[in-house]
């Protein structure tokens, strides 16, 4: 077998499996499992038929059922006494897999076939690669023998998780086998040709979850429900005609945007659905990918604007917090409901380390307002604008420093903006930037969110003195900023400043964004457009976040060379509102093309090598394969460029 994993995905839940559909628990990068709220539910599940491990005869293959054909290993001069048949699914905190086993032989045969499961209820942030520990005082784990299966249970503390796995038929027995694991064993009877099936199912409940979940009754089961929300999604949605496959990559983004979408509250305590930020590492509430991938999802549904809204406006925080770095008004970054978040080991409960979740918050509530005419949510929210506007002009730095800031957060991110990778923001030597940034995307947020929000002020709240107060901020931020970030030498602007004021020089993606805001002047805007289209910058898969040539550059960099789909769809609107029709046509056309390239799915990041030197997108090597904003790029490009 190879070493891929496949993803399957169903809101807060996600397995990833081997070829042959098992989980061994020991890979490194992305690890395999069944994960729950942060949590690994299922940490070995390896299916054995007569003591051996079978091989694949046709793999796993991506889709939203894993689906493979197995065999006994053996040579040509002895054909597979038997095929397995197995199929898996993932449903709302659950697994389910179906196994058929079909005899081969003319006479009756009989089979041992064992399914070894454990669950190690590894919290996320263990497994990442980063080679931190984290003490856990007083924890224990235990397991106890069903009728028809074992259910393993974790305490520590007040902290309590189970997984309970279920067969039908029951076991034959179940088996230690020295390593906490346990074997689930069946003896087949197979008549001469005949076949067996059997149905394991897998109810994960996290610390906390108080709902009455039930496991589907088969993977088709939760083929019918993924099918049936899938269609809700794309329903109504005009794609193009003249563009098959932009339509195609449409249609797949939504697909994939109704499985993304996970648990939320909103703050009268009702229950939302939002969009997730991506599969493996961030299947949770991101404050700016959910916002990003609602304004993409806005022309189309603007549902997904609604309640990411309010759920984002329940967590906003209220109190200054060191280690969450909260402020009165800042909106969230990240929402982890895991065993080291619930213990503070990682600051990630709730953590605030972003410095344009808040703006991004005003100006989705000022496009959304704008594109639906709710102002009745708009007067909802009132108090939670109004408090994130106090923290943008008050702890964010504009009344102080002229611009949003953030400082190297050192229990948390040291980037606060979209590129948040440690060197990401650099000069063009690489030099990374010290002291309080000032990061260049941030700013065309800030004066985005005061433009809109004052334009809500005058429409839903009828204050006209507000409103007059944030578009004169939003004018003197304009101002200022294309006197201090434009870089005369490179009629480019900065990629931010330093704590000194000094411009960090890097040829970097976001000066796109600030196409997007509209912070750039008409002049200065087409030339940054212009310049994006150039062959440093523009791989032909899409605009790379750093230009080649700089010493900075790296096409496998998460941040410094890379091309991610989400920040050329921003490029893309920005390209259209500045009138340049055609670089933006030349854009969408290298991202669906991509897409096409890969199954009309765009994922997280591509790597920066060129079309040029190779005719496939080449992929970066640690990217989220569903990922939300990413998944509502296609949505931006129809916006941005219509069926063009």
């Amino acid at each position: 077998m190879t070493d891929r994993l496949h993803l399957l995905v169903y809101g807060g839940t996600f397995a990833a499996v081997g070829d042959g559909g098992d989980i061994s628990g020991v890979r490194g990068g992305s690890p395999d499992g069944l994960f729950v709220r942060d949590a690994r539910h299922l940490s070995r599940w390896q299916l054995t038929i007569d003591g051996a491990v079978p091989e694949a005869l046709s793999p796993v293959a991506d889709g939203d059922t894993a689906r493979c054909v197995l065999v006994p290993r053996g040579g040509r001069a002895e054909p597979p006494a038997y095929t397995l048949f197995r199929e898996q699914a993932v449903g709302d905190g659950s697994f389910v897999e179906t196994v058929r086993v079909t005899s081969n032989r003319p006479v009756p045969t009989t089979v041992r076939l064992a399914v070894t499961a454990d669950a190690d209820f590894t919290d996320q942030f263990e497994l990442r690669s980063d080679h931190r520990t984290y003490a856990k005082a007083g924890a224990t784990r235990s397991r106890q023998i069903l009728d028809d299966g074992v259910e393993f249970v974790y305490r520590r503390g007040e902290w309590r998780s189970c997984t309970t796995v279920t067969a039908e038929p029951a076991p034959d027995g179940i088996e230690e086998t020295g390593t906490g694991a346990r074997r689930l064993v069946w003896t087949l009877d197979l008549e001469p040709h005949g076949t067996a099936e059997l149905t394991l199912r897998v109810m994960a409940r996290p610390h906390g979850e108080k709902r009455a979940l039930r496991v589907p009754r088969s993977p088709a089961a939760v083929n019918e429900q993924l099918l049936a929300l899938e269609g809700r999604f794309v329903e109504g949605v005009a794609f193009p005609t003249g563009w098959p496959e932009l339509a195609a990559a449409c249609a797949r983004g939504l697909a994939d945007l109704a499985s993304l979408q996970v648990p939320a509250t909103g703050p009268d305590g009702e229950e939302l659905r939002v969009p997730a930020a991506g599969a493996p590492w961030f299947l949770t509430l991101l404050g700016r990918d959910a916002l990003l991938t609602s304004l993409f999802a806005l022309p189309y549904r603007p549902q997904l604007a609604a309640a990411t809204l309010r759920a984002l406006a329940a967590a906003q925080a209220t109190d200054t917090g060191v280690a969450s770095v909260a402020q009165p008004g800042k909106i969230v970054h990240e929402v982890r409901h895991g065993e080291l978040a619930h213990f503070g080991q990682v600051p990630y409960g709730r953590y605030y380390g972003s410095v344009d979740a808040t703006p991004l918050f005003l100006v989705l509530l000022g496009a959304y307002v704008e594109h639906t005419g709710d102002v009745t949510l708009a007067r909802r929210l009132e108090p939670n604008a109004r408090a994130a506007i106090g923290w943008m002009l008050d702890h964010g730095g504009l009344t102080s420093r002229g611009y949003l800031v953030y400082r190297a957060d050192q229990g948390g991110l040291a980037n606060q903006n979209w590129k948040d990778s440690p060197g990401a923001i650099c000069s063009a030597d690489g030099t990374r930037a010290r002291g309080t940034v000032m990061a260049a995307g941030a700013q065309g947020y800030a004066y985005d969110a005061l433009r809109r929000t004052a334009w809500v002020a005058r429409t839903a709240w009828e204050d006209m003195v507000y409103a007059a107060l944030l578009e004169q901020a939003a004018a003197d931020l304009r101002d200022r900023f294309q006197r201090d970030f434009w870089m005369r030498e490179h009629t480019f602007p900065a990629l931010a400043l330093d704590g000194e004021g000094r411009q960090v020089d890097a040829l970097a993606s976001d000066a796109g964004h600030l196409l997007w805001s509209g912070l750039l002047d008409k002049e200065y805007g087409e030339l940054v457009g212009r310049r994006l289209l150039e062959p440093d910058f523009f791989s032909g898969w899409g605009v790379r976040t750093l230009a080649s040539g700089q010493a900075a550059y790296h096409p496998l960099s998460y941040h410094r060379g890379s091309v991610w789909p989400h920040d050329n769809a921003l490029i893309t609107l920005g390209l259209a509102r500045y009138g340049l029709h055609d670089e933006a046509r030349t854009v969408a056309h290298a991202l669906v093309d991509a897409a096409t390239a890969t199954g009309h799915r765009l994922p997280e990041v591509l790597a920066g090598y060129g079309r040029d030197t190779h005719g496939e997108p080449v992929p970066y090597p640690h990217a989220c394969v569903r990922e939300s904003r990413s998944a509502a790029a296609p949505l931006a490009l129809l916006t941005a460029v219509g069926g063009a």
